[in-house]
């Protein structure tokens, strides 16, 4: 890996300050043998099991060459921490962690709600899917290219280099406390944000036309 580089917007951050993390007790989201606790909603409406399954005790999201779709926890969180792994097996590519989950196929097949990307050399981005959430305003894109509209609902992650390469897994916390939240990728604050405006909803992890899995999915409440 790389040598992380801060990018130069990362002073900003310093009135958001750190975000306390919760007094609860780390529970699995994911038992490492079922997919017990989720739901599953797939654009073409065909069968989940072709692209969401348990191999060797990680959720496997074959997303290559499918429709778009999202696994959904049954569960609604307020205030959380969610931590988790992922790994590239083959070729990267785009997924992403929804927070605060509510209208579904609001956009696409994705329901109303906040992305933490996973997408490979992005990690930890954010993006708006019907709510909203605040950055610095240094971290704001400024410029945006016509053909690239969807960027209005960017707020770029401060690093470059936090992610392992592909093959290797790699960390991600989240805390979503109170309006704000904040994303940790390989142990790196990559990420603050501010002013949300969805406070309570669950959770989804996207199959975006690309192979990709994850394990030791968690979360604490207060």
């Amino acid at each position: 890996m790389k040598m992380k580089t801060l990018k130069v917007w990362a002073f900003a951050w310093g009135g958001l300050g750190v975000l306390p993390l919760m007094g609860g007790e780390w529970r699995d989201l994911f038992d490492g043998k079922s997919l017990q606790g989720w739901t599953f909603d797939v654009l073409d409406d065909s069968d989940p099991a072709e692209i969401f399954s348990v191999r060797e005790g990680v959720i496997d999201i074959n997303g290559a060459g499918r429709s778009n779709g999202v696994m959904r926890t049954t569960e609604s969180f307020a205030d959380f921490e969610i931590r988790f792994e992922w790994r590239w097996p083959g070729e990267p590519g785009n997924s992403g962690c929804l927070i605060y989950c509510s209208e579904p196929r609001f956009m696409n097949v994705w329901p109303k709600s906040v992305e933490v990307q996973v997408q490979h050399t992005n990690a930890g981005d954010l993006i708006s899917i019907g709510e909203d959430v605040q950055v610095p305003a240094p971290q704001r894109l400024v410029v945006i290219p016509a053909k690239e509209k969807w960027k209005v609902r960017l707020r770029p992650n401060s690093t470059d280099d936090s992610e392992h390469p592909p093959g290797d897994w790699n960390k991600m916390h989240i805390v979503a406390r109170d309006g704000r939240v904040t994303v940790t990728v390989n142990d790196v604050v990559v990420n603050r944000g501010y002013d949300l405006t969805a406070r309570s909803g669950q959770i989804c992890f996207q199959a975006e036309k690309a192979h990709v899995q994850y394990r030791s999915v968690q979360v604490k409440v207060d």
